[in-house]
């Protein structure tokens, strides 16, 4: 047992945020059976960002297992770094916003991601700010289109930030100079 002069409480590695909680039945023979789902985004703020699902018959151990799965399914935005077999994606961060504009898509949800000034936050609706928050960006313009579902936002967001690529890397895999690009 730790003497309580010398406690130091562990801080976290990452850091959760609720995206949506849902009530669902499932109806048989003898009426309604209800559970719930809870949608939750894990980051750490640094680059690295998860998208979890969990489902149960109380709203905690929902919530228990959707991070788990997120801890499971992490994504790595960094720069410069790609690698399938651990899940990392080679997203840029540009001082504190992306490089260029971009459109992810999933199902019939879409979001559209612009770069802004720095000082202009992120604005963002619910679910996608979420997930920009958890990555680290502090400056981004954001629109969604089509589905408000918060999955489908969610996974539209993570689809946007895995395209992104720096004016250097399109240089290199075109074979030109960085200045042939930008011109």
């Amino acid at each position: 047992m730790q003497n309580r002069r010398n406690y130091t409480p562990e801080v976290p590695e990452f850091k959760e945020k609720l995206v949506s909680v849902n009530r669902v039945a499932k109806v048989v023979k003898g009426g309604k059976i209800f559970r719930f789902s809870a949608l939750i985004v894990v980051g750490d703020e640094k680059g690295r960002v998860g998208v979890g699902m969990g489902k149960a018959a109380e709203i905690p151990e929902a919530i228990r297992k959707a991070v788990e799965s997120a801890k499971r399914h992490m994504i790595t935005v960094r720069k410069g770094v790609e690698d399938a077999k651990r899940h990392l994606i080679n997203v840029p961060i540009v001082g504190t916003t992306i490089p260029h504009a971009v459109e992810g898509k999933f199902s019939k949800g879409h979001v559209r991601m612009l770069p802004a000034e720095p000082g202009t936050g992120v604005i963002a609706g619910g679910p996608v700010r979420c997930v920009l928050e958890m990555v680290g960006i502090k400056d981004i313009r954001t629109k969604s289109y089509g589905s408000n579902n918060p999955a489908n936002c969610v996974k539209a967001t993570l689809d946007g930030l895995a395209q992104l690529r720096t004016a250097e890397q399109v240089a290199h895999l075109r074979g030109k100079s960085v200045a042939e690009i930008l011109d």
